[in-house]
């Protein structure tokens, strides 16, 4: 097998649908060894990603899997609408559960694989809610906000060891996890299709491409930001 991303070894989380299925597709065309996690889906490791220990044995079984460990994209999410008011506790603590704190979990049981390739790889799946807010969406856009804080952290106490840690921030994305909020408010949609310069949603694809050049030897100087991809929304903010 060849490609730009020959030798590496990734687990790659979320990977049963959107986003997290359209990198892990990526990264093996291009080359890389993949090992898969969600909560469902045709995936090599299918657990609940927010408890603690699952962490330690994802690692280990990808390990154990691919002979090592040197890339980690956790793409795991979730997200919807929910009015502050009324905002119950139980799904403000899940969002941050899912899009923080199993990103957590996983970086720090891979850290020391990482360390020991000379020239790891975490790229995080932000998003544009990283460095501004929307309305409905106080959960997604604080768990986000705190996704690129702390990739911005990792890169700095990582960087002394080769590792490089960048977060991919996509704007409005076509993808089964927003599909429902486009279907309920079709106005939504064509207001992210207009404030893009580019005329539409993004796709799965445009952000895939994006972390694989992120794992790649093009990349090994890029650390330590955030990285829009949003057609040029954001741009026009």
């Amino acid at each position: 097998m060849s490609g730009r991303l020959h030798g590496r070894r990734a687990i790659v989380t979320g990977a049963g649908s959107g986003i997290g299925a359209a990198v892990a597709a990526k990264l093996l065309a291009d080359g890389a060894e993949v090992f898969t996690a969600d909560v469902q889906g045709d995936v090599d490791f299918t657990a609940d990603l927010t408890r603690d220990a699952v962490n330690t044995r994802l690692v280990a079984e990808a390990v154990e899997a691919m002979g090592g460990l040197d890339t980690v994209v956790p793409c795991a999410g979730v997200s919807a609408f929910h009015p502050l008011e009324g905002h119950d506790d139980a799904y403000f603590l899940r969002v941050l559960d899912v899009n923080l704190i199993a990103v957590f979990r996983l970086v720090r049981e891979a850290t020391p694989h990482l360390k020991a390739h000379g020239a790891g790889r975490i790229v995080t799946i932000g998003s544009t809610t990283s460095s501004y807010g929307d309305e409905g969406l106080c959960a997604y856009a604080a768990s986000k906000h705190a996704v690129l804080g702390f990739t911005k952290s990792v890169a700095a106490e990582l960087g002394p060891f080769g590792v490089t840690a960048t977060c991919v921030q996509p704007g409005a994305i076509a993808t089964p996890m927003t599909a429902p909020a486009f279907e309920q408010m079709p106005e939504y949609q064509t207001f992210w299709e207009n404030k893009a310069p580019l005329r539409r949603l993004g796709r799965p694809e445009d952000i895939a491409d994006v972390v694989a050049f992120l794992c790649s030897k093009a990349a090994r100087f890029v650390s330590g930001h955030g990285l829009w991809v949003d057609g040029g929304a954001m741009g026009r903010h």
